[in-house]
Formats: structure tokens, sequence, C-alpha cells
């Protein structure tokens, strides 16, 4: 049912309880296949931190099951979802937060945006994207703040006991630095998707949609990030990085209407939080790459 990458990623991240629910998985999927009348087909390739299947619903429509450890994230991405209404988005068809479980809209053909040759074409589509699921933040909500996400890094110096270990200490500073002006000069906040990336958006007899948000609040020229820093780990060999990326920034300025310098800043902010993220993770080797684009892109 799981491959071994897929139970170690799970035990190592949700200690203690990734065991657990790991053990529990499949009375799990045989509980949500009959509260919600599906009959549940094979797990997609390559997961990450969450179980995902096909499923058919009871009327004979394909579904999504997806299954995780449960936690604020999964919850968030419910409340982002239920805001989308499909709009932008696939939809969310049920959930249960407290159970970690949702089920989801199948986009078919669920061709991603990695696929497309034409970079201002696949920057297009993300940008109209962006533009159907933003909504200002509703009064009452769940949602952390990019502030919340940035402060994660405040854990990296304690961690090398008040050094930088192998990140540089004047990419940190300038990190530092930059992530505290951009917080101070952020515009109107909106709930993003916090991890809009090309594997993140679908092809399907909507349109393109989203999936898989994280739900965050913060201001637009966050969003652009993760597609400067995806396909990974395409994105780590490109011979010609630099251009694909100013290419990248100059057609989603222009398609959002957003200054180029603060999508370039931010994403810059998030290379560096990912690689610290990275060293959180315990894969230390993996850190270089991230640190190399993280320099590149301030």
């Amino acid at each position: 049912m799981q491959d071994s990458s897929f139970a170690r990623r799970i035990t190592t991240t949700f200690a203690p309880d990734g065991a657990a629910w790991l053990e529990q998985l499949p009375t799990t999927i045989d509980r949500y296949a009959a509260r919600w009348q599906l009959n549940v087909g094979s797990a997609f390739p390559n997961l990450s931190y969450n179980y995902v299947a096909s499923a058919t619903r009871a009327d004979g429509t394909a579904a999504v099951l997806k299954l995780g450890v449960p936690r604020a994230e999964l919850t968030t991405e419910i409340a982002a979802l239920e805001l989308y209404n499909g709009n932008g988005a696939c939809r969310l068809l049920a959930a249960d937060a407290a159970g970690g479980a949702l089920l989801l809209e199948r986009l078919e053909p669920g061709t991603d945006l990695a696929q497309l040759t034409d970079e201002a074409e696949a920057m297009q589509i993300a940008a109209q994207v962006m533009q159907q699921i933003w909504h200002a933040p509703p009064n009452s909500h769940s949602f952390p703040h990019v502030a919340d996400w940035l402060a994660g890094l405040d854990a990296l110096r304690p961690f090398f006991g008040g050094g930088t270990g192998p990140f540089p200490e004047a990419l940190v500073a300038q990190t530092e630095a930059l992530s505290a002006e951009l917080l101070v000069t952020s515009g109107p906040a909106v709930v993003l998707h916090g991890d809009l990336h090309h594997f993140n958006i679908l092809h399907s007899a909507r349109g393109w949609l989203a999936i898989d948000p994280k739900g965050v609040i913060g201001e637009p020229a966050y969003e652009a990030g993760a597609l400067l820093r995806n396909p990974i780990p395409q994105i780590f060999t490109l011979r010609d990085r630099p251009a694909v990326i100013a290419r990248r920034v100059g057609l989603l300025a222009d398609a959002l209407g957003i200054d180029a310098g603060r999508i370039r800043h931010w994403a810059a902010v998030q290379a560096l939080l990912a690689a610290w993220w990275t060293v959180e993770d315990g894969d230390a080797a993996g850190v270089l790459p991230w640190i190399a684009l993280a320099e590149e892109l301030m």
C-alpha cells in the first residue's frame, strides 16, 4: 500500500504520531470509503506527506481521497478550498478536519503546468489561477500569516550554536533584513494558496485549476515565489536559470500588475526558508542547491 520512502517520511516528519497513523491507514481508508460511499482505487505515485488515491463515488463520478496525519495544515487546506468554492481550484466534495480526510474533485486529464513548453503561456495561466483564488481574509479564520512562516528562520542561528552552519552569514543576514522590510511594507493581504508551483496547477474539463493549497495570509507578491523556485529538481540544474527566472519575474509582474522587485525579493526569502526547512527535515546535504538559488535571487 505504501512505498518505503512515504512510510519513512511519515514516521520521521510526524513523530511520534506518524507510525500509528500508518498502521491504521488501511482501516482509515475503509472507514471513509464506507462513510462517503466510495470505491477507492490505487494510490497516486510519488506520495509525499499524505496518502492520495483515486476514488469513485456511488453515482459514478471520479474523485480523489486524501488522507493525512491530522494537523493544522490540512485544516487550512480545507478552509481554503471552501473559500475558493471551485473557482480557480478543485472542488472540495467532503471533509473531516479532525480525521485529516478530504474528498476532492478529480481533475482530468490532470496535466500539470510543468508539461507546458511555452513559458509565457505557463506564467499567464498561473497568473489567471492566482487572480481567481485570491480572496480577502474572512472575518474569522484559522489561516496563518506569512510572518508566522518566516518566524521559523529565528531557529536557524540557535540550531548552529549562534552561527549559520552551511548557510553563508551574509546571505542569512541579508534575508533577515529583507524579510523584515517586506513584511513592514506589504500591501493589502489576501488568502494565498501558499505553494502554487507547477505541479499544483492542473488542466481539467473546467480549465486550469489549483490543488493542494496551504492557505496563508499575505500580500499577492508572495504567491509568485513558488513558480520561481520550481519545478524541483529541474530548477537546480537549468544552465540558463538566471535568464529563465528573470523572464518568469517579468511575465508575472506584467500579468499581475505587481512590482517585479517585490516578486524577486519574496522568492529569495522563500528559497532560504526552503533551505532551512530542508535542514529541519534532516536533509543537510540537500541544502546547498537551495542556498545557491537564494543567492541568485537576491
